[in-house]
């Protein structure tokens, strides 16, 4: 026979493990891709779109697009020396990045990609960064 204080006691546990695993917890990312060369220029800012529209459709938020173009590899990937780079600064929630990560594995335009977790340091160095950027274009103009 149980004591009633520790039925209830597990009842409010139980409670509070649901509320935990209801709720979604939003992470900032940064996520590098790389485009195989192949790509056209619209089929790369097409492939771009579509992704910020999956990461979108799955309750994440777009924070940043860097595309960075054309670049070489430091190494050959899937015979190739030369690919399309793109970084994204994102906020979703932690579920998301498995859809999106088997979405990237299945895109056979995409030849790497990584995704990073960034801390709140990260974030405002990013937002430094990018205002930085920004009031050096202002000036150049």
């Amino acid at each position: 026979m149980e004591c009633p204080l520790l039925q209830s006691f597990y009842g409010i546990n139980h409670f509070y493990k649901q509320l935990i695993m209801a709720t979604t917890v939003i992470r900032d990312y940064e996520l590098m891709l790389i485009f195989t060369p192949v790509l056209t220029d619209d089929e790369f800012k097409t492939a771009q779109k579509e992704l910020i529209r999956f990461i979108e459709e799955n309750e994440g938020e777009i924070v940043h697009v860097n595309p960075w173009g054309l670049r070489s590899l430091a190494y050959p990937i899937q015979k190739k020396t030369t690919g399309f780079y793109v970084v994204l600064e994102y906020k979703a929630p932690t579920d998301l990045n498995k859809s999106l990560e088997v979405r990237l594995n299945r895109d056979e335009s995409v030849m790497r990609h990584m995704v990073t977790a960034l801390d709140k340091y990260a974030v405002e160095y990013n937002a430094k960064r990018r205002g930085a950027s920004t009031e050096m274009e202002s000036k150049e103009s």
